[in-house]
């Protein structure tokens, strides 16, 4: 468990994803917390993004929002607005307003109901929601159209990270709030980036409200914080979304996480959990599967429940079944129909999961008729939700390539850290750390804590720099958290792919080690294999998902260097980790114009692999001829006439 960190966090800047209503999306300044909200309303009035469905969070390069001017769409990284000071940092939530309680407001007829329009309008009239002055430094005349801007808060460490955008936050209206964040938490498979559903009890715009903190709470930590889940925020407690289940209709604490403790609270501090993080152990990249099959349906068992009422609910179409059974997952013993038909659906195919009525523990074989069910084909569900265990019912069902016993294996285990079954690996004690504290007289859970912290990064970089598997597994064993970052941020993995070493960045990432984590420097480990022109690193890094972060113009200067230093390498390195190599820097230069007025033959013969004119003029209205001319360099004219007329025989 890192200590708690401070409150604060970088400008947000939210943009847009359509769902039912009215979107919008955030952006994070560097130095506290900002958050640029982008509303996207049903009657088109004023919009400044484009409007994406769901499905394309995984195709973002695809579709970028446009500029606040309205002019034509971006490419990912592309700067946009003024240039900023380089200490000041931004990150970028999407915010999806789906309607429910948090948006709506009050009607002619005095009851609450979302109103077209209404949400962006009142929303920068507050303070608290959106820094004006920010704004207008950001995004100058264009400011009134251009993404919202949460205040400035002091103190926060820079922790953002996605593409285009560095974290999600959807609004929900809390009744079927469970259901979505369970599906989504199937959906979205190989989530790199925090995915924050909340909502509130009463509308943000009444004065007295849980909105305005909940709404605020998920960007601060969508923002700043990599959790790769979908989790729910609510009632200043972050829980991941597939253990969720509401417990009240008019409590503020409307939702619980019954089995797991949820993995941050928000008080004064933001206190994370990260030993209780569910990351992604594989090296994909991120996708998203809506290929979901509705055959599925919730079956609660009581005493006088009728055979023809289970048969019915039994017979085709439906493909999947979640068991509300009694207690630990038993059923009337003396029902022997009952139980007849439960093993001729089973028979036939159908997945029957048991679940227990019970908000709390697990379904467990410890008495004859549970035995007897797992006998008769059911499935134990072990402690999931009914949420949840409907929603993988039908993620797994809707994996046409799965045949059914994988897909009855794939519901009895762990995909998301939906269930805790009866094995698992057993964590050794803090036998390290406390030998630590006893010698130093630390007692606490805080100082504990903290030691951890301290110790296990410095322990792990000096097994990754030794290339030593075994005792990185070692120290996972005594409670290490190996996506744990040290005083400079840096994780094992930003050390790893520095020195490397294909084998350790490999099993790294096979154990969750983030690919998005930037430390102090905004470095990301992908930049560190940049740094080392580690090619085999960085397909494996973006396999696995990983890919520039920053400005466009900072990369588009860092092309131009190596041009200028005639390092091909370097520039093969940019290219495979996804950058335009046209790309231009603040003066609108780009590599090309570089190594034409350098001379660098081989330099330019390469990078005509990847532009499409030469003939893109930089801020003084030179293009690269121009400066190949100006430089007497006479091969490269050359070259670039033959490229010039090859390009043009093409275009005829």
């Amino acid at each position: 468990m890192e200590p708690p960190t401070h409150l604060g966090t970088p400008h947000l800047q939210m943009s847009s994803l359509n769902v039912h209503t009215e979107p919008m999306a955030i952006q994070t300044n560097g130095n506290g917390i900002g958050s640029i909200l982008n509303f996207n309303n049903n009657n088109d009035e004023g919009l400044t993004m484009k409007i994406h469905h769901l499905n394309s969070l995984s195709s973002l390069d695809a579709s970028i929002p446009a500029s606040p001017s309205g002019s034509a769409p971006f490419k990912r990284n592309t700067s946009y607005g003024n240039l900023m000071p380089t200490e000041t940092k931004e990150t970028r939530v999407r915010v999806i307003y789906t309607g429910g309680t948090i948006g709506m407001m009050r009607n002619e007829k005095n009851v609450l109901a979302p109103i077209p329009n209404a949400f962006l309008k009142r929303i920068r009239k507050y303070p608290n929601m959106h820094d004006e002055e920010y704004a207008q430094k950001r995004f100058g005349q264009s400011a009134a159209m251009a993404p919202l801007v949460l205040p400035y808060i002091q103190g926060e460490s820079n922790r953002q990270t996605y593409e285009f955008f560095d974290g999600f936050v959807v609004l929900h209206g809390t009744d079927t709030l469970s259901y979505t964040a369970s599906a989504l938490s199937f959906m979205l498979e190989n989530l790199g980036k925090t995915v924050i559903i909340t909502g509130s009890q009463i509308p943000i715009f009444e004065t007295r409200t849980d909105g305005k903190d909940n709404f605020t709470s998920a960007l601060i930590i969508a923002g700043n914080y990599v959790i790769p889940e979908v989790c729910v925020f609510f009632g200043n407690k972050l829980m991941r979304g597939n253990r969720t289940v509401k417990v009240s209709s008019n409590s503020l604490d409307a939702f619980d996480s019954p089995n797991v403790p949820p993995l941050a609270h928000i008080g004064i501090n933001v206190d994370v959990d990260y030993r209780l993080i569910f990351r992604p152990c594989k090296v994909s990249r991120f996708t998203v599967h809506s290929d979901l099959d509705e055959n599925v349906g919730i079956l609660r068992i009581f005493p006088s429940i009728s055979t023809s009422t289970v048969k019915a609910f039994l017979t085709p179409p439906m493909k999947g079944v979640v068991l509300q059974s009694f207690g630990s997952g038993n059923v009337p013993a003396n029902r022997e129909d009952l139980l007849q038909e439960l093993k001729g659906a089973a028979d036939r195919g159908v997945i029957i999961i048991n679940c227990t009525q019970c908000p709390n523990g697990s379904v467990a074989e410890i008495y004859q008729t549970g035995q007897v069910l797992v006998d008769m084909g059911v499935l134990p569900g072990f402690d999931m939700t009914p949420e949840a265990a409907l929603t993988k019912l039908s993620y797994v069902l809707g994996k046409k390539e799965w045949s059914l016993d994988i897909k009855k294996q794939m519901m009895q285990s762990n995909l998301r850290g939906e269930l805790t079954s009866n094995s698992g690996p057993q964590m050794e004690e803090y036998d390290l750390v406390d030998a630590v504290a006893r010698s130093l007289h630390l007692s606490s859970p805080q100082e504990l804590s903290q030691l951890g912290a301290t110790l296990f990064p410095a322990m792990l970089n000096a097994a990754v720099i030794a290339g030593d598997i075994q005792k990185i597994n070692n120290l996972k064993a005594y409670g290490a958290d190996l996506s744990g970052v040290n005083s400079d941020n840096r994780t094992a993995l930003h050390l790893a792919c520095h020195e490397g070493n294909m084998t350790v960045v490999n099993h790294l990432l096979l154990n969750g080690v983030s690919v998005h984590i930037r430390d102090r420097y905004e470095r990301t480990p992908l930049l560190e294999a940049i740094a080392t022109d580690n090619h085999e690193i960085i397909k494996l890094l973006r396999n696995c998902g990983a890919h520039l972060t920053g400005s466009s113009r900072a990369i588009g200067e860092q092309l131009c260097a190596a041009a200028a230093r005639n390092s091909l390498l370097r520039l093969q390195s940019y290219q495979l980790a996804g950058a335009d190599l046209s790309q231009p820097d603040t003066s609108r230069r780009t590599a090309l114009h570089v190594a034409a007025a350098h001379g660098h033959e081989e330099i330019v013969r390469y990078l005509l692999n990847y532009v499409d004119t030469v003939n893109e003029p930089d801020m003084l209205g030179l293009n690269a001829m121009d400066y190949a001319q100006r430089a007497d360099q006479q091969n490269i004219i050359q070259l670039l006439k033959e490229w010039s007329g090859e390009a043009s025989e093409k275009t005829n």
